[in-house]
């Protein structure tokens, strides 16, 4: 039960957390200050009295010796005098004591000797002066509320504004991590104010930099060599029809045609990590366009309409992520392959083991063909390709395992247009 309240105040923002510490150190530094003025205020104000009640106790022994009575209520041989006093006075001194019990108002007395072994004393309260201790305890008080809320206050500013700009650097490095390269966290930022938060943002932004530099390499490096490889695949592909009939002839064929074909997604791969792609809009009525797409992609697959939508895609990048979803299914799935629209979402699902858990969790990475138990070839392009291609159409492509068993892909794509 004590634990909860804690966790919680770890977990809250830094607006917060700044705020309640400046709250605490207000409040100790005020209450460390109130009790030194306090205690400095007291202590002189008893002294103070103490030197007064010396010279009234003074005075009313002169009046005494002079007239014999006794002035400002002073007694004589007061039984009630403190023990310290009488000892003081059997020396034949003069001297003072307050008796405080913290209670209430100090009682000052004084006494001296009087001659004859008497003793003359006086005691007083001084209430009006004690009074004083009052109105000043009221004025820390209000001085300390009022410190410690002006504390507060300053460290929710200081920490919303240091908060808002973390929170801005957060999102501008997610925008990074999901592949917007023209995104700076030291701009999302902002402010004239030169602190940590900016040192932090051109640190992200400068490995930002690095990482586009060495992926932009990658890219180029991996483009050029597919590029390079098209013209003697080209001619493969040539000498490959040239061979007579017959079973090896058949094998080559395939062979190079897998080749060709590989090295054509590598190209398509390298295209669409540059993010130069850009679509070319149409509206297409997609239950229309799966129906008529499907039997040549997957002559097998099931089609069903749950409800139709008019969407704005690229037809021809469409119809490429489609027949990659399907050559999947059927390459690494189990029949039946079923393909499902509902409104702007497009579903293909197969009923073999579904898709394993490192491409579930990481997504699709290139080269990468399932697990073993997956039967089929392929070069692993497939579903990255797909996935680049809902990219650049602005869509939405989730990969997930049905309850009931098998993989399922989830194309959400744009609304329908006004």
């Amino acid at each position: 039960m004590v634990s909860l309240p804690r966790r919680a105040f770890l977990r809250g923002g830094l607006r917060w957390k700044i705020s309640a510490a400046i709250a605490a150190v207000s409040a100790l530094v005020v209450l460390a200050l109130s009790l030194v003025v306090h205690n400095a205020a007291r202590v002189s104000m008893i002294n103070s009295t103490r030197d007064v009640q010396d010279e009234r106790v003074q005075s009313a022994l002169r009046i005494y010796e002079a007239t014999g009575h006794l002035a400002f209520y002073a007694r004589l041989d007061d039984p009630s005098l403190p023990h310290e006093l009488k000892e003081y006075a059997a020396k034949g001194q003069r001297a003072t004591f307050v008796d405080d019990d913290r209670t209430g108002d100090p009682v000052v007395w004084a006494e001296t000797p009087a001659g004859d072994g008497r003793v003359l004393s006086l005691k007083s309260a001084f209430s009006d002066r004690y009074s004083v201790l009052v109105d000043l305890d009221r004025t820390l008080i209000a001085g300390s509320i009022a410190v410690v809320v002006g504390g507060t206050a300053a460290g929710v500013l200081i920490g919303g504004r240091m908060s808002r700009r973390l929170r801005k650097a957060a999102g501008a490095a997610r925008k990074v991590a999901d592949g917007d390269t023209g995104v700076r966290v030291r701009e999302a930022v902002g402010g004239r104010v030169r602190d940590e938060t900016d040192e932090l943002a051109r640190a992200v932004d400068a490995m930002a930099d690095a990482l586009q530099l060495r992926l932009e390499a990658e890219r180029r490096v991996t483009a050029d060599i597919a590029h390079e490889l098209r013209t003697p695949v080209t001619g493969l592909v040539t000498a490959a029809e040239l061979l007579p009939p017959g079973r090896p002839s058949e094998l080559v064929r395939d062979r190079v045609h897998a080749l060709r074909t590989l090295v054509e997604d590598v190209l398509e791969v390298a295209r669409l990590d540059g993010a130069a792609e850009h679509p070319e809009l149409q509206e297409v009525a997609l239950g229309d366009f799966v129906r008529r797409r499907v039997p040549g992609l997957a002559p097998g697959a099931e089609v069903r309409i749950v409800s139709d939508a008019v969407v704005q895609t690229d037809p021809r990048r469409l119809e490429r992520i489609l027949g990659n979803l399907l050559a999947n299914a059927v390459r690494h799935g189990g029949p039946p392959v079923e393909v499902e629209v509902d409104g702007p979402q497009l579903t293909v699902r197969d009923h073999g083991p579904g898709f394993p858990a490192d491409l579930l969790r990481e997504g699709p990475s290139r080269f990468r063909t399932g697990r073993t138990d997956r039967s089929g070839g392929g070069h692993g392009l497939g579903l990255t390709i797909a996935s680049g291609q809902a990219r650049v159409l602005g869509a939405k492509l989730l990969l997930l395992n049905a309850d009931e068993g098998g993989a399922q892909a989830l194309l959400h794509l744009p609304g329908s247009p006004p």
